[in-house]
């Protein structure tokens, strides 16, 4: 693979989500593991590792009876069956197993697009910012997700701003071609945390994330543009996606209230991404 363009083929109508995503049983368990899960494929959906300022609960937290930094959050289950669906879904050949990769290993830039989960204590260095720019620069994509509130929002635009300070963000809007690239979407989906939709709720909650996190509503779909108006980075703030693609198997409601948007949203990412 390479940061050249990959042509995709548009052959998925929304219809097909009722077929494809017809039962939750977890759709990385199905497959056989390749000797290399990079092997043959067009696309690897590649997570990008960072550290994080400061102690438990901020740069690293206790789940489910392990420790997991920031980075891995819903990885590598949420990554895997992200690739399966996308290989139903779609032309696309991904590889099989998700990889998780630095900014500074000496391979990110065969990779087209990166994953930043939960960037709300995100730090980088000024060589990790310098090498950044240069992927993005190079015709790099990068998706950042799950992270809610305004403290968790403020961070990672002052980590962005040591990457691309003459850049700014911008709200992504309604007709934009990445909101209909393979489904039609009107805007992108609110996700809560699995736990949190089974209680009812339709967000996060606030003591989960950074201080302040008073703004949980509305979902902020977000985006980097350079100078010829080629979109960089996207953002899906107070929402999250990845948790839509972790959870599918923890109950057929979930899936079907959340999951099934949330695959929608990441496909039309992803084909974007590989096709501009």
């Amino acid at each position: 693979m390479s940061l050249e363009r990959v042509a995709i083929a548009r052959v998925v109508a929304a219809a097909a989500v009722a077929l494809a995503l017809g039962s939750a049983q977890g759709a990385a368990a199905e497959d056989v593991p390749q000797a290399n899960p990079l092997a043959n494929a067009e696309f690897a959906f590649a997570r990008l590792h960072y550290d994080s300022a400061g102690s438990n609960g901020k740069a690293y937290y206790h789940y489910r009876g392990r420790i997991w930094e920031r980075w891995e959050t819903d990885y590598p289950e949420g990554d895997e069956n992200f690739a399966h669906r996308l290989a139903q879904l779609t032309s696309v050949v991904p590889a099989q197993s998700g990889v998780a990769r630095r900014i500074t290993d000496p391979d990110v830039f065969d990779f087209p697009f990166l994953y930043l989960c939960d960037p709300g204590y995100m730090q980088m260095t000024a060589e990790e910012k310098a090498l950044l720019r240069e992927y993005l620069r190079s015709g790099g994509f990068v998706w950042v997700d799950d992270f809610w509130g305004e403290a968790e929002w403020w961070n990672f635009e002052h980590e962005m701003a040591g990457v691309l300070p003459e850049r700014g963000w911008r709200d992504i809007p309604a007709g934009h071609p990445i909101l209909h690239t393979v489904f039609d979407l009107p805007s992108a989906p609110q996700i809560p945390g699995a736990e949190f939709a089974a209680r009812g709720y339709k967000t996060d909650l606030a003591w989960r994330h950074r201080a302040p996190a008073t703004k949980l509503t509305p979902v902020h779909f977000r985006g980097w543009f350079d100078e010829q108006d080629r979109l960089m980075v996207v953002a899906t703030h107070n929402t999250d996606v990845g948790d839509g693609f972790e959870r599918e198997a923890y109950g057929q409601w979930y899936f079907e209230t959340y999951s099934t948007q949330a695959y929608m949203l990441g496909v039309n990412i992803a084909v974007y991404a590989l096709s501009h």
